[in-house]
């Protein structure tokens, strides 16, 4: 009966991780930048998938991070640190040891859009520490060099939006 009820649970957590609803941030300029897209979140096991279409970004390389708060009111300064529930220093998300806002590099074209896809753990939609619900996303000037503390020397923010669920 133990075994039964345990398994029982089991099936319970999962069906809520797979419930969790999906959700979107609609990426609006700051200041003096022509960037604006949409970035969209789903839940896939323990992990969510990011999925992002950006334009008016300069060609190359962007920072593009989780913060911890959803306030884009002062050019993406008030959305505060990088989301980082683990206390882990910023790094390269491909690395073991990172913020669990820290995402892969965002890359613009010549003609400055970019389209952007990752399944990023670390992070949920879900109830918990790990939720990124209600958090903003910024995209900085130039690219993440994933060493310098707290932030990787990206440069301010061409772009914030608040992540809400769908």
């Amino acid at each position: 009966m133990r075994m039964l009820t345990i398994l029982f649970a089991l099936l319970a957590l999962s069906a809520c991780a797979a419930k969790a609803p999906p959700a979107e941030a609609v990426m609006r300029p700051v200041k003096g930048s022509a960037t604006s897209g949409l970035i969209t979140f789903t839940q896939v096991g323990e992990n969510v998938r990011i999925k992002a279409h950006i334009t008016g970004l300069p060609p190359g390389a962007h920072g593009f991070n989780i913060h911890e708060k959803g306030d884009c009111s002062t050019n993406g300064m008030s959305a505060g640190r990088h989301f980082n529930p683990t206390n882990q220093r910023h790094g390269d998300p491909a690395k073991p040891a990172h913020h669990a806002g820290d995402l892969p590099m965002l890359v613009a074209g010549a003609a400055g859009s970019a389209k952007f896809e990752a399944v990023m753990g670390g992070i949920s939609l879900g109830p918990g520490p790990a939720n990124i619900l209600n958090r903003a996303v910024v995209i900085h000037a130039g690219p993440d060099d994933y060493t310098t503390q707290p932030s990787g020397n990206s440069g301010p923010a061409v772009a914030c939006g608040v992540i809400h669920a769908r």
